[in-house]
């Protein structure tokens, strides 16, 4: 028979398709499979009204046939099988599909209601041509006693010719490309990689998938050695086995498989030793449909904050893997979690790996994270201890989501967080807001690189002193999580380091202005001692045993510039925040320091105020410019 051309646009859409649309090739398996388990489900339908089938369930079966020597492998299937008309009208037109048009016919006869075919669009068949020269299909239809034989080099054309063939069903013949030095063609052609193939895109179709595997067998030769012992020898013994697992530990009735049975699988597919914080079973029906096994991991791998760390959810439709690592369902303050998510309802346009702007995909992943938040609330609720344990290795994804695009999920994930109160108690917002006296009127929190260090700041001591208890940050993108929350339940954060404290009265503000002025010739010369290490010197409201500290002013903190420090690009390592030294007149250190002045002994003076300043430093835990000089001027008190 003559050879036929393929339309214009379906020359183009095949080039397409075989060198862009799909990025990894041993896809090609999966496509082919999915079209054959279409045939047995159309199939399968039929026989439940029409007894001329002959075909019980248990009978439907796909295999896989390899020879090396010719370079083919070949899928068959004993489903509904093609006509002569049925194979030019859907392999002669790219994105012609039988599987759609089956489905549309189907939910017209079932007045509107969805039927779930997965090979929808007859696009992933051409995907057999990025391994293939040539594609053979030869089939026959159900109730037809002639066949049809389709044969295609690529966008070059087709033909189509009549044929034999014994029993309705399909055989897709590929036979794979000679080796380049690009890629090892014939690496598809080992039962190995096949088998494997199967097992990571196709375990879970529904209908048995069959090959012939070699294995080795000890047998007696029936002969004996010297000492009449039977002598063995390995024989290669060829067993026609079901590669795929057909039915997925997710899709199986919560009565069929325990919470014990979905951590063990957790454990073997993650190779993971410890068992999972959570355990998510979801089985959604409504405007999207489906189905999800997730879990919490223990502890964070090593490369969860690096850019090797790939997201932990594999997304399926119908049983069919569509991505191994699908960062599109939940956003990055989730993407800890590992499992499965199946649905019926993904729309596979064109190419399954092209779902990141899909509908459906959006609902499922909206769902999700909401049933993540609700498991991860419980925990916090009901294990305490082990929720304290998921926040050490995932409570980094939490504060970075609530600063992500402005704050825009704060109010989602406010309730996840914890901070620490003391050395051995975390609390989160709410509860901290709760446990306030009626005297108390904000959040007040201290920041530093430890909790030790955050709680010995000199700025505490009037806090605690009234029985306030304060949040402690120790992370770096601590203060930024409230900078973004702002508030809770109408409370205000206040920074026991930069912000007013609230405690003194409008006599005891007007009194420190008073006395500000007083000493404003001794704060100026301490200021100009510095040499403009610190952009104003005051007395100070907030110490009460200690001679000086540390603020700031404007939007930098003190650990906002530590942070800084290690970011990404020379101008954000440049940003300073604005030092302000303040003094506690009370002290002995600071009145030895007004004596000298006073007694005009400026040198010892300036001595004195870089020496308070150094102080300051040390106690905002930041790092002394020059330490010899720091050890010099205090060895000059002896």
């Amino acid at each position: 028979m003559a050879k036929k051309q393929f339309k214009a646009e379906s020359k183009r859409l095949l080039d397409l398709m075989i060198n862009s649309i799909y990025t990894n090739k041993e896809i090609f398996l999966r496509e082919i499979l999915s079209n054959a388990s279409d045939a047995i489900d159309k199939l399968c339908y039929l026989s439940l009204t029409d007894d001329g089938v002959g075909l019980n369930r248990e009978d439907f079966r796909i295999d896989i046939f390899v020879d090396k020597a010719a370079r083919t492998i070949t899928v068959r299937d004993n489903g509904i099988g093609m006509s002569i008309s049925e194979a030019e009208a859907n392999l002669g037109v790219i994105a012609k599909s039988g599987s759609y048009q089956f489905k549309g016919e189907l939910e017209k006869a079932q007045g509107g209601e969805d039927v779930s075919i997965i090979g929808q669009f007859g696009v992933g068949f051409y995907s057999a041509f990025m391994v293939s020269d040539r594609v053979t299909v030869i089939s026959r239809k159900y109730g037809e006693a002639q066949g049809v034989c389709w044969e295609s080099r690529g966008a070059d054309g087709y033909t189509v010719t009549p044929v034999e063939r014994e029993g309705v069903g399909t055989d897709v013949i590929m036979h794979i490309k000679a080796d380049t030095e690009e890629e090892i063609y014939g690496s598809y052609l080992e039962k190995w990689k096949i088998k494997a193939m199967v097992k990571k895109y196709s375990d879970y179709v529904r209908w048995p998938i069959c090959m012939d595997m070699e294995r080795q067998e000890r047998v007696e030769t029936g002969e004996t050695d010297d000492e009449g012992k039977p002598k063995y020898e390995y024989r290669t013994i060829i067993e026609n086995e079901i590669i795929n697992s057909r039915v997925p530990i997710w899709q199986r009735p919560k009565d069929e498989v325990s919470d014990e049975d979905c951590i063990q699988w957790y454990k073997e597919k993650q190779h993971e030793e410890k068992e999972p914080c959570a355990l998510l079973r979801v089985s959604a029906e409504g405007n999207v449909s489906y189905k999800a096994l997730l879990f919490v991991p223990g502890e964070a791998r090593e490369l969860a904050y690096t850019g090797e760390h790939k997201s932990g959810i594999t997304l399926y439709a119908n049983g069919v893997m569509i991505m191994e690592h699908c960062d599109k369902l939940v956003n990055e303050y989730f993407e800890f979690v590992k499992g499965v998510v199946d649905s019926p309802d993904l729309s596979l346009n064109i190419s399954r790996e092209m779902l990141q702007h899909d509908r459906q995909l959006k609902l499922i992943g909206r769902s999700l994270e909401k049933k993540i938040k609700g498991e991860l609330e419980k925990l916090l609720r009901e294990d305490r201890p082990k929720y304290e344990s998921f926040w050490r290795s995932f409570g980094t994804h939490i504060k970075a989501g609530v600063c992500d695009e402005y704050g825009r999920y704060k109010d989602f994930l406010r309730d996840l967080l914890l901070f620490y109160t003391s050395e051995d108690k975390q609390l989160t917002l709410k509860e901290y807001v709760e446990a306030m006296p009626d005297s108390q009127q904000v959040i007040y929190y201290a920041s530093s690189d430890t909790l030790k260090h955050a709680m010995s700041l000199p700025q505490c001591e009037q806090v605690r002193s009234r029985g306030y208890e304060l949040l402690y940050l120790t992370g770096p993108l601590d203060e930024v999580v409230l900078e973004n929350l702002q508030e809770q339940d109408g409370k205000r954060f206040c920074n026991v380091v930069t912000d007013d404290l609230g405690f003194d009265t409008e006599e005891e503000k007007k009194a420190a202005e008073e006395r500000d002025l007083e000493n404003r010739e001794l704060l100026d010369f301490v200021k100009e001692s510095l040499g403009g290490t610190v952009s104003a010197v005051r007395l100070s409201r907030k110490l009460a045993a200690l001679p000086c500290c540390l603020t700031t002013e404007g939007g930098i903190t003190l650990e906002m510039e530590k942070y800084f420090r290690h970011g990404p690009n020379e101008q954000m390592r440049k940003l300073r925040a604005t030092r302000v030294l303040e003094l506690n007149a009370e002290h002995i250190a600071v009145e030895a320091l007004k004596k000298a002045y006073d007694a005009g002994e400026r040198d010892r003076a300036a001595e004195l105020a870089k020496i308070l300043e150094a102080l300051a430093e040390m106690m905002a835990g930041c790092e002394i410019e020059d330490p010899a000089a720091f050890v010099s001027l205090v060895s000059k008190l002896f």
